[in-house]
C-alpha cells in the first residue's frame, strides 16, 4: 500500500511516502513559516522525488494529536481535502506513538515528549525491542518533573525524543540512563507517522470521520471555561 503521511504537530513540518513498510521519499522543514505555506509545496516535491502523483497514493496518514492546535488542524484539513475526492482511507496516528517509529534501531525505553508549555509535556512511554514498539502508558499531559521521577523506575537505556525533549536536560545529570535524542532525530517526523500507520491500518477512517485528538482544551476554550466557573 502506498501511503502519504503528514506531520505538522509542532514547529517543524514533514511529509513522507511509504510503500509496503518502506520509506521511499520524505521531506522535513523547520523554518519560521506557517504550515499552510509549507505543507502543500512539500507534498508536491516529495511525490515528485518518489516519481509518483496523487493518483498513485492509496491511503493517507496524519498525526492527529496531541500537538499544536493550529498545526493539527492544518494537517487534518489537508488530508481530508486530498482523500475525499476518491474516498481514500485515512489513518489517524497519535503524535506520541509516531515518535518511537523514528528510532526502531535502538532498543530502549522511549520517552516521547512534546512541549505543552508551563513546564508540562504531552507524554507517553514506549519500549522498543528488536524493532517492535510496545506502549507502556496512555498519552497524557503531565509535569516534566513527574515524568523524570517515573523514569527513575527503569534501570535501562532511556531515550527522550520529541520537540519537548530538551526540557529533560536538567534531569540528565541526575539520571545517567537518560539520553536526549540528537537534533536530526529529535523531532516528530512523517516517516514515523507512515511506519506507525502500517501497523494501524485496521484503524482507518474516512475523510469525513477524521478528526483532531486533543489531550486538553485550546487555551481560548480553557479561559472561557474558567470565566464561566468564576461567575
Amino acid at each position: 500500500m502506498r501511503i502519504l503521511a503528514l506531520d505538522c504537530s509542532a514547529g517543524p513540518a514533514s511529509v513522507a511516502v511509504c510503500r509496503d513498510g518502506q520509506i521511499i521519499a520524505s521531506s522535513f522543514v523547520n523554518v519560521k513559516l506557517t504550515h499552510s505555506q509549507t505543507l502543500m509545496p512539500m507534498i508536491k516535491s516529495t511525490l515528485e522525488s518518489a516519481m509518483l502523483t496523487l493518483s498513485d497514493i492509496e491511503g493517507f496518514a496524519v498525526n492527529y494529536g496531541p500537538g499544536s492546535f493550529t498545526g493539527i488542524r492544518i494537517g487534518i484539513s489537508a488530508v481530508k481535502g486530498l482523500a475525499a475526492p476518491k474516498n481514500l482511507p485515512c489513518i489517524p496516528v497519535s503524535t506520541l506513538l509516531s515518535i518511537p517509529y523514528c528510532h526502531l534501531d535502538t532498543d530502549c525505553i522511549l520517552c516521547a515528549a512534546m512541549d505543552a508549555r508551563c513546564s508540562q509535556v504531552y507524554n507517553a512511554l514506549f519500549r522498543i525491542k528488536e524493532g517492535t514498539v510496545t506502549r507502556l502508558c496512555e498519552d497524557r499531559a503531565v509535569m516534566v518533573a513527574d515524568v523524570a521521577k517515573e523514569l527513575e523506575e527503569y534501570n535501562e537505556k532511556i531515550l527522550v525524543a520529541g520537540d519537548g525533549a530538551q526540557l529533560f536536560a536538567p534531569y540528565c545529570e541526575e539520571n545517567k540512563n537518560i539520553t536526549i535524542a540528537s537534533e536530526p532525530l529529535r523531532y516528530q517526523n512523517a516517516c514515523g507517522v507512515a511506519l506507525a500507520a502500517e501497523e494501524l491500518a485496521q484503524n482507518r477512517v474516512t475523510a469525513r470521520e477524521l478528526a483532531p485528538y486533543y489531550l486538553r482544551l485550546p487555551q481560548a476554550e480553557r479561559e472561557l471555561k474558567l470565566k464561566k466557573e468564576n461567575k
